[in-house]
């Protein structure tokens, strides 16, 4: 059995009060950290001591999805401990290069393709498109597959990446009128084209802009996939 903790759900700014990106996956006694967008941490830490993660598991640099990362490192270094992080390299990023480089922080540099033990897990690392290096997240636990897409517009190989999963956590910032092939973000309606295609169970679109009507992206995504739902700070789901 897993969980999933939706910690902060917004992009690139948080709504009032709200989060960025943040998830927290628990796979039996593993602890999986999703991304540590600007206001994660304090949320994090309400669940659980962040220092008792299994692993942080970075999808891309951008301070939406890792903003809280330097402040983790000073509770860490307060507490003399080690974390274990994973992440693409993206040598032009300030945050990846004080991730690399701090002690606190043991970093393993991540590409599509890569498959990992962690914890009771398997995780496999799949290919995202971005304007920065990006990836996604599958982790398999126990006879279930949690697939994280990361911030990705359309790419190939997503469908088999992410084939069969129980739950798919997939970018859907824009609605359809807003979408255009160049833009850095998938909309809600092909997020649920990929599910379809990916013959996932369930679907939670994310990375929701505070400035978008959460009821135009429902809609578009249901008109293609019934079982979708909004990410909501705060839910939890069992998978």
């Amino acid at each position: 059995m897993m969980k999933l903790h939706l910690l902060g759900v917004n992009g690139p700014f948080p709504a009032s009060r709200g989060a960025t990106s943040g998830y927290l996956l628990e796979a039996g006694a593993d602890l999986f950290q999703f991304d540590l967008g600007s206001g994660v941490l304090g949320v994090l830490t309400a669940l659980t001591a962040p220092e008792s993660l299994t692993a942080l598991f970075i999808s891309h640099w951008h301070f939406d999805h890792a903003a809280d990362v330097p402040v983790l490192m000073y509770r860490l270094q307060a507490l003399n401990r080690t974390l274990p992080v994973y992440g693409p390299a993206d040598p032009d990023s300030a945050l990846y290069r004080l991730v690399s480089s701090v002690p606190c922080f043991d970093f393993t540099e991540v590409s599509p393709g890569s498959t990992l033990k962690s914890g009771e897990a398997a995780v496999r690392v799949t290919a995202a498109r971005h304007p920065v290096p990006a990836v996604g997240y599958t982790v398999s636990f126990s006879g279930r597959i949690f697939g994280y897409t990361g911030d990705t517009n359309t790419l190939p190989s997503l469908a088999e990446d992410f084939l069969g999963c129980d739950l798919l956590l997939a970018d859907g910032l824009f609605p359809r009128e807003s979408w255009a092939e160049g833009k850095p973000h998938l909309s809600a309606e092909l997020a649920a084209r990929l599910a379809l295609e990916a013959e996932a169970k369930a679907l939670v679109v994310t990375h929701l802009n505070p400035f978008i009507p959460r009821r135009i992206l429902l809609e578009e995504a249901r008109a293609l996939y019934h079982s979708v739902q909004l990410a909501e700070a705060g839910a939890v789901i069992d998978l």
